[in-house]
């Protein structure tokens, strides 16, 4: 990033140093830590994030450096008095959509420094027209450098600044927000607990639903009875080969009852 920009990018986590002529924003200003796992976002809200992403495993890691998070505010890459990021639809239509030269402008200062290569760095637009986001592009996100993400806004991004830059576009569900900044959130929350040393007992990752193509069997724990519902004796039995069986037959029985999509898929992988 350079610290010429319209607006330099907000940071949190620790950095590696670097002179600058901008104050450091006070949460940024930590003991350095070189090629932790970044994560860069180009928003319209920077003061969105942290966000939940400053709390918890995600918040902790951010702070001890095992992972970065930049902002880049789109609206200073604005032209004219109003600093305007976006115009009306080309052929007529409803709503506003950004413009190709004001995001371009946004991803070269974003883009600074980054792989070119985009399986060490996606570049991705979060996009209710994109592919959904699952696990697996989790993990191929955390395997990664790092990632920048373009929230959009209004009624769009203009393709040719999507095509240009050969921008991956990545979808939370099948519905249509507002923006991307919560999208964002949850991406990255799904992708950075992912990296080593976020989460404490790294084998409850390979228990999760969807790590092994299966939703997560039920949990318990104490009391042994509630409300006078028990917990299923095979987990108090010991035997951990009949609990491991237990737990499996009810991942099955959940997926295909409640995700046929993910059974399907599933049986004939």
């Amino acid at each position: 990033m350079s610290d010429t920009s319209p607006n330099p990018p907000k940071s949190h986590g620790r950095l590696s140093i670097r002179t600058t002529l901008q104050p450091r924003d006070l949460l940024a200003s930590r003991p350095p830590v070189r090629g932790a796992w970044q994560a860069r976002v180009i928003t319209l809200f920077p003061d969105a994030f942290p966000g939940v992403l400053g709390l918890s495993l995600t918040g902790k890691a951010l702070d001890t450096g095992r992972w970065r998070l930049e902002t880049t505010d789109l609206r200073p890459f604005g032209l004219g008095k109003h600093r305007n990021v976006d115009d009306t639809p080309a052929g007529g239509g409803a709503g506003m959509v950004l413009r190709a030269d004001v995001v371009d402008a946004a991803l070269r200062d974003a883009m600074a420094g980054a792989p070119t290569d985009r399986q060490k760095w996606p570049l991705v637009y979060l996009s209710p027209r994109g592919k959904r986001f699952d696990q697996a592009t989790a993990r191929r996100w955390a395997a990664a450098d790092g990632v920048t993400l373009l929230c959009g806004r209004f009624e769009g991004v203009d393709q040719r600044v999507l095509d240009h830059w050969q921008i991956e576009e990545v979808s939370l569900g099948d519905f249509v927000m507002t923006g991307g900044e919560i999208a964002a959130q949850a991406m990255l929350d799904a992708t950075v607990r992912l990296l080593p040393g976020v989460v404490g007992n790294s084998e409850s990752l390979d228990e999760e639903s969807h790590s092994s193509g299966l939703l997560e069997h039920p949990q318990y724990t104490r009391p042994p009875e509630w409300e006078g519902r028990e917990i299923p004796p095979v987990l108090l039995s010991g035997n951990h080969a009949e609990i491991e069986k237990w737990r499996r037959t009810q991942a099955e029985e959940l997926t295909r009852e409640r995700r046929p999509d993910m059974w399907d898929a599933f049986k004939n992988r």
